[in-house]
């Protein structure tokens, strides 16, 4: 059983879904976590994601009431279907609760993305991620820095470095991204702009956070696109802020775009300010300057190996860092080799087996 929420973990599900049903049967469970069709059907759509098996229709809530809803749904699912594994992606919302809810059902749990630190434990997403490790059987780990995170926490076994998945769906798109319409259709030069995405609570949820964001926008040098998440933009319409930030020269604010479109708008751009981990490394997998609107990240190698520069979110550091942001002449490959999907589901179908 693997169990999707959000758009991040819907590309992964991409090619992984591939590989893990050329070995057996996959049940695939939706959340409901994004529960937009801009950021759900969209992307099952485009990406050819088998439509789910399953959709739990948590919807909208906080964190704590999306949990207990996922864990009712899942308990019931998991108890009529007796899946063999319980298969996560990431640190949100709904992969804790998958988490838990496999150690509760007594199921082995598989995390991809295991090990990811940003030892910032006031980020929702440090505290999933890091309790989703200790109650995994099997961890899939994209870099050595995330096994040698795990060690130090002492999980060793079921370790296993395998690569990137998002490596793996970008080489699976990359022709079809590169047909998109791309900057133009916005009246943009590739190139010459700045591709902005924020959605993280900390830069969303309280005003003063949203006046520091619209502070941002307004000192970028240069043209912008911001394809805005649902929340974001409902954050800003509830704070008042909305028509302001409509307002900045030069900031085009325009409705989320899916994998595709964004990955040819990223691979055009001049640099991206964003505060999303995953955006973070599609940037490094692009070879594009990233700047970060957060002091933390868990992709640490974007930043020791010179493609990302946290700034928070202080409107000077960010214009400072996307005028002077450049790419390394040379870098490793730090997310393996594109097959990260098949070792995964060689390693479950193997675990599977010998239970």
């Amino acid at each position: 059983m693997s169990l999707v929420g959000n758009r991040p973990q819907f590309v992964k599900a991409a090619p992984l879904s591939r590989a893990l049903r050329a070995h057996g049967t996959e049940i695939l469970v939706h959340s409901g976590q994004h529960y937009d069709p801009e950021l759900a059907d969209l992307f099952f759509d485009e990406l050819g994601i088998p439509a789910p098996d399953h959709a739990l229709g948590v919807g909208k809530g906080t964190p704590l009431g999306q949990i207990a809803a996922i864990l009712t749904g899942l308990e019931g699912l998991i108890a009529a279907t007796a899946p063999d594994l319980l298969l996560v992606y990431g640190d949100t919302t709904t992969t804790l609760a998958g988490a838990i809810s496999a150690a509760k059902s007594g199921i082995p749990l598989a995390h991809v993305e295991a090990g990811l630190r940003s030892f910032d434990r006031a980020m929702p997403e440090e505290q999933n991620r890091v309790t989703t490790d200790h109650l995994s059987e099997l961890l899939f780990c994209p870099t050595p820095v995330a096994v040698d995170n795990l060690a130090r926490e002492g999980v060793t076994a079921g370790v296993h470095m395998v690569g990137d998945v998002m490596l793996d769906a970008a080489l699976l798109f990359a022709d079809a991204a590169a047909n998109r319409p791309g900057a133009e259709a916005y009246g943009l030069t590739p190139g010459s702009f700045i591709l902005v995405t924020v959605h993280r609570a900390a830069a969303t949820d309280t005003t003063e956070a949203l006046a520091s964001l619209l502070q941002v926008l307004t000192a970028l040098p240069g043209p912008a696109l911001f394809p805005v998440h649902p929340r974001t933009r409902a954050k800003l319409e509830a704070a008042g802020l909305w028509d302001a930030a409509s307002r900045i020269p030069d900031v085009q604010l325009v409705p989320p775009v899916g994998y595709l479109d964004f990955t040819r708008l990223l691979t055009q751009a001049g640099a991206v300010v964003t505060d999303s981990g995953g955006v973070q490394k599609e940037a490094c997998l692009h070879r594009i300057p990233c700047i970060t609107l957060r002091d933390t990240t868990e992709w640490t190698e974007t930043v020791t190996n010179g493609f990302n520069i946290l700034t928070g979110l202080d409107a000077a550091r960010v214009a400072t860092a996307v005028a002077t942001a450049s790419i390394p002449a040379t870098a490793p490959d730090l997310y393996g080799d594109g097959h990260a999907s098949e070792r995964i589901a060689e390693l479950i179908a193997r675990f599977t087996d010998a239970h």
